[in-house]
């Protein structure tokens, strides 16, 4: 990363259920699905550290262990890789939260990101508004021609999220499952669990218009349901130069 600052840290959210292709995966989470030879979630890993991350931790919950059994056999040069595994569900930010290392940085920064997804745009633009100090988080959203299978966002003309919308049929702009903190800012989440950002921690953060969004066209995939986990071998396979 061509940054002043130290790259950030990313935590991978790699702990839920994937019950709408359990049944395809017996035996592993979600994020560990074999795709390409490798887990989906490694993917994920290595896209990050070719934009210079060296720092991931894996929020883990359901089947943990395979997880942290494939990064401790199969460590990648460079990269500093652990697992916190949720003993209870924690949600998404709670799940965040309990990642954190329990040394504070205060200048350090965070990607947090989904183990079950992953989109090819360069993650460098939102820090910036973080590192300025006029955001508390960005979030990277996606822009669609068909967003009927996701809510879509609401954004200010100054680049804020000002709501979020239920899913209807049409071109919009997605969230695309990568955010942007300071510490400072995660550390300040409210402390009760479970704690979601999609349903706590957005919202309140976007009607105080701390939010800023980065909108991009960019090939995304998650892996979340049957005919999309069908899909990956191809979408890794097309876009594998994208990835260290």
């Amino acid at each position: 990363m061509s940054d002043p600052l130290p790259p950030p840290g990313v935590i991978i959210l790699a702990g839920g259920f994937g019950t709408r292709v359990s049944h395809l995966l017996p035996g592993i989470p979600k994020p560990m699905a074999p795709v390409a030879g490798r887990p989906f979630v490694e993917w994920v890993v290595r896209y990050f550290a070719r934009w210079g991350c060296r720092e991931f931790v894996l929020a883990t919950g359901h089947l943990a262990s395979v997880v942290e059994q494939h990064f401790s056999s199969t460590p990648l040069d460079g990269l500093s890789i652990t697992c916190k595994v949720e003993t209870t569900a924690l949600g998404t930010a709670g799940g965040c939260l309990n990642a954190l290392p329990a040394d504070h940085d205060p200048k350090r920064r965070w990607l947090v990101v989904n183990g079950d997804s992953l989109v090819f745009a360069d993650p460098r633009p939102l820090l910036l508004p973080v590192d300025a100090g006029v955001a508390d988080a960005a979030l990277l959203g996606l822009a669609l021609e068909d967003a009927s299978r996701f809510g879509s966002l609401e954004i200010g003309p100054d680049g804020r999220l000002t709501s979020f919308l239920e899913k209807r049929p049409g071109a919009g702009t997605i969230n695309a499952g990568v955010y942007a903190f300071s510490e400072r800012a995660l550390r300040a989440l409210p402390f009760r669990r479970p704690l979601s950002f999609e349903f706590d921690v957005f919202p309140e953060l976007s009607r105080q218009h701390r939010i800023h969004v980065t909108t991009v066209e960019a090939p995304f995939l998650d892996i979340g349901t049957p005919e999309t986990l069908a899909e990956a071998e191809r979408f890794i396979t097309k876009h594998h130069a994208h990835i260290l």
